[in-house]
């Protein structure tokens, strides 16, 4: 199976909300400015065009436009002078005081898992610390209290630690995404990690017993497959270049949008796609009856999101002149070494399961750390002569 594109779809709905303000009898409500959700949803366009143009058109993706959004969130906070402004632009929230963007990070943290009683969505933001590595108070508390991020100090010399994290992982995701570092490195002093999971069941689940086998048609081979069918009322629409699909969960508070193109590829579909155009087709889909075929599937995908990241405009950061002072002081002491993407999704006749693990690791620059020469105690001192190589005077001072 080639080219199934999810990401917008499961684990980043707020993203594509027609309202800013989401109400559920049985759930919470989310309440987040038009503003955040617009410029929210161009940065996961945006982020998507990206991802395809650095992936093979062969290749299989899933991403979580979400989940990335939350650590950058998490690094913003460390951030400061021109490497805050370029991670501010390429979240969209260059007109947003840090007030306001902490606090809507807080509203979708705590209230976006709780929409939908029927579906299992949970956030889960964690700091990794070396303890021999002291970062600054208000950073801690930002992301503590804003993201209620957990704080583990560790020991990154000690192999095991590296255990410790990917044990995080992995029970923040139902065990989907068991590791995401392979081993510690001895620059490396702090990781932000976002986890996110996904379980919901179709509103209409599909019937087993309707699944057959079926052609799919991939890029390079064409392949017999489990395919799901069903015929119901959805909301649908057929537009110029594509027909989408909204599959409903649970209590439909969250959906899947399924692209599939018409008389091209999904390539040309997602370039000409933004936040504007996703608003216009969502306002395009209605409720009629459709013939569904939906093949069951599962992807589990890593992506290093250095490049990606740089090509959105975000280049300081990852440089020996970025600025995170407000991590620790001085400016260019710190440095993003690496933001990689860990993720997995499986969908079947009863719904969809998927998860995201979102790491950005921190390490210190190759800015030369200076000798201190603190005379603040007895020393000696000589006066010479350099031509003749000559001692002219010693002295010593043992108090002042």
């Amino acid at each position: 199976m080639k080219n199934i594109i999810l990401s917008l779809c499961l684990t980043s709905t707020i993203f594509t909300m027609s309202n800013c303000e989401q109400t559920n009898p049985e759930g919470k409500s989310i309440s987040i400015s038009s503003d955040f959700a617009a410029k929210t949803s161009d940065f996961a366009f945006d982020f998507w065009k990206k991802l395809q143009e650095n992936e093979t058109v062969n290749n299989n993706y899933f991403v979580s436009p979400l989940s990335l959004h939350i650590a950058l969130g998490m690094l913003l906070n460390g951030a400061n002078t021109e490497t805050k402004t370029e991670i501010q632009k390429v979240l969209g929230l260059e007109n947003q005081s840090m007030e306001v963007i902490n606090k809507t990070y807080a509203e979708l943290i705590e209230n976006l898992p709780q929409v939908d009683p029927k579906v299992v969505n949970t956030i889960a933001n964690s700091i990794w610390q070396d303890k021999n590595f002291v970062s600054e108070k208000d950073f801690l508390d930002n992301l503590t209290n804003n993201f209620n991020a957990r704080l583990y100090n560790e020991d990154f010399a000690d192999p095991s630690t590296v255990n410790k994290i990917n044990q995080w992982a992995s029970d923040n995701t139902n065990a989907k995404i068991k590791k995401i570092l392979e081993q510690l490195e001895a620059s490396q002093v702090m990781f932000l990690i976002n986890a996110l999971y996904f379980k919901g069941d179709w509103t209409k689940e599909f019937k087993t017993e309707n699944t057959q086998k079926a052609e799919f048609i991939g890029t390079n081979t064409t392949k017999m497959v489990d395919m799901m069918n069903q015929t119901a009322e959805f909301k649908y629409a057929d537009l110029e270049d594509y027909q989408l699909l909204e599959l409903p969960y649970g209590s439909e508070k969250y959906t899947m949008n399924i692209v599939l193109p018409k008389n091209t590829s999904i390539e040309n579909v997602v370039k000409k796609l933004n936040s504007a155009a996703w608003q216009s087709a969502q306002n395009s889909l209605n409720k009629t009856k459709v013939v569904v075929g939906l093949p069951k599937f599962k992807i589990e995908y890593s992506k290093k999101l250095n490049g990606i990241l740089q090509q959105m405009g975000m280049e300081k950061a990852f440089s020996d002149q970025a600025d995170l002072s407000k991590i620790a002081k001085p400016a260019g002491k710190l440095k993003v070494g690496f933001v990689k993407q860990d993720t997995f999704v499986a969908v079947d006749e009863k719904g969809t399961e998927a998860a995201a693990v979102t790491t950005i690791g921190i390490v210190l620059t190759s800015l030369p750390v200076y000798p201190e020469f603190i005379c603040n105690k007895p020393f000696a001192f000589l006066i010479t002569e350099k031509t003749s190589n000559t001692i002219m005077f010693i002295g010593k001072v043992s108090n002042l």
